[in-house]
């Protein structure tokens, strides 16, 4: 089905999809930003006193390289994504059905999951995976920034040791979880969004639900994939 209406995306417009990715990804660029800088800064001041213990406080970059690329930065970007992009989906398609639009779509022949639902799904994948990457360069960035400042790393030693620790699969396996993420968010916004019902209140309700329903979606996709990972010894 959705590879069909991939295909046929023509027919439901391109612009209507590069306005979704601009909705949902791009004004969400500054909040992943600020969350992933933020992020890399607290976990490399937090893992520097453990380190010093074994007079290790350069690894620290190697450390944070691993868990940026494979966990934090793709589960950070799919938070934010979560709260500020799948909410409006939800509220936007709940206010759409309880003010009858999607039935006027229908008496016109047209189809509301190729015109309204799939560009939003295909958006919401696109949109993770470059807000995956983005997460990942600011909170390298953040942390090689405080490791420098504060723990007296020099930037040099940071950047090899972190390039030393990390491997292709770390990256990939960071870019399979946010196409899984986005996929998600997109599904479960748009499903709420549909299934609408009761006024004002219900668009409230889908709002919320949909939120609920994506984090903790988000977090059992999250575990279930990196088991795999480690089963299958990627990591």
């Amino acid at each position: 089905w959705f590879l069909r209406n991939f295909k046929n995306r023509k027919r439901m417009g391109t612009g209507a999809i590069s306005t979704q990715i601009i909705r949902i990804g791009v004004r969400s660029i500054f909040i992943v930003s600020l969350v992933s800088f933020s992020v890399g800064l607290i976990l490399a001041l937090n893992m520097a006193p453990p380190l010093d213990q074994f007079g290790s406080r350069q690894l620290v970059a190697n450390i944070i390289g691993v868990a940026v690329l494979r966990e934090l930065g793709p589960l950070m970007a799919a938070i934010v994504l979560t709260g500020f992009a799948g909410a409006a989906i939800a509220a936007e398609l709940g206010t759409m059905v309880v003010g009858e639009e999607i039935e006027a779509l229908e008496v016109h022949a047209l189809d509301p999951v190729r015109f309204l639902v799939v560009p939003r799904l295909i958006a919401s994948i696109l949109s993770m995976f470059s807000l995956a990457v983005i997460s990942n360069m600011v909170a390298v960035l953040g942390a090689m920034l405080i490791s420098r400042l504060v723990l007296a790393i020099p930037y040099s030693i940071f950047w090899s040791n972190m390039l030393d620790q990390l491997k292709g699969v770390d990256f990939w396996t960071g870019m399979i979880k946010a196409g899984i993420f986005g996929a998600l968010i997109g599904a479960i916004a748009c499903a709420n969004g549909l299934k609408t019902s009761g006024g004002a209140a219900g668009v409230g309700r889908a709002t919320t639900d949909t939120v609920v329903q994506c984090l903790v979606s988000i977090i059992i996709a999250d575990s279930i994939f990196t088991a795999i990972f480690f089963i299958f010894k990627l990591n």
